[in-house]
């Protein structure tokens, strides 16, 4: 028996202890994806999570105060409806995108990785 897509019960993503205010997209190649937090993102951030085969994103590039949840029921849906099926990772949270409600955000992927450290942020002018 075959469950209704988007009744999977999907974790909430859980984060270390620290001061993950101020969020970026990092870097995305159309596959995997990695975001960048920290408290002040001008020269390093102390976290990353990275998205393995991203499936479908729904994220701004710059935000901040994210708060991770489960996805709802009808968010769950929505993306099996899209993909076809429902993704082995699915991570939800909404964040302050630059003013008004927050965001709702949705990241879909085949695997996802919470990795603490620093991480210098690399000027264009170190690059080359």
């Amino acid at each position: 028996m075959t469950s209704a897509p988007g009744t999977r019960a999907y974790d909430v993503l859980r984060l270390p202890e620290g001061n993950w205010w101020d969020w970026e997209v990092v870097a995305f190649d159309g596959s995997r994806l990695r975001l960048g937090a920290g408290h002040d993102l001008s020269y390093h951030h102390l976290l990353e999570v990275v998205f393995t085969d991203v499936s479908y994103l729904r994220c701004p590039t710059l935000f901040m105060d994210a708060v991770f949840r489960a996805p709802t029921r009808e968010e769950s849906a929505e993306v099996a409806r899209l993909l076809g099926e429902e993704p082995p990772v699915l991570v939800a949270f909404d964040a302050d995108a630059g003013g008004g409600p927050p965001t709702p955000c949705l990241i879909a992927a085949e695997d996802v990785e919470v990795v603490a450290g620093c991480f210098p942020r690399v000027a264009a002018s170190d690059v080359g």
